[in-house]
């Protein structure tokens, strides 16, 4: 399994789907579960959804500096 790739996955359904957005809120281990299609390890899914929380924090910053700069 790629990790990277569902960590993008899943970072592409929280920001196009509101209500995944909610669901992984509120719970990030079913919520990342649904994406991958298995029932991994609590410490593997720990990872991913740790993964999944720190790219979504770099995006954000990526688009607020990018608005800074009209480069959006």
């Amino acid at each position: 399994m790629d990790i990277k790739a569902k960590i993008d996955e899943v970072v592409n359904k929280i920001k196009n789907d509101k209500n995944f957005a909610e669901k992984f809120r509120k719970e990030p281990i079913k919520a990342v579960e649904e994406v991958l299609g298995v029932d991994l390890p609590d410490d593997v899914i720990k990872n991913v959804i740790d993964g999944v929380k720190g790219k979504i924090n770099v995006d954000s910053i990526k688009d607020k500096l990018g608005g800074l700069f009209g480069n959006k």
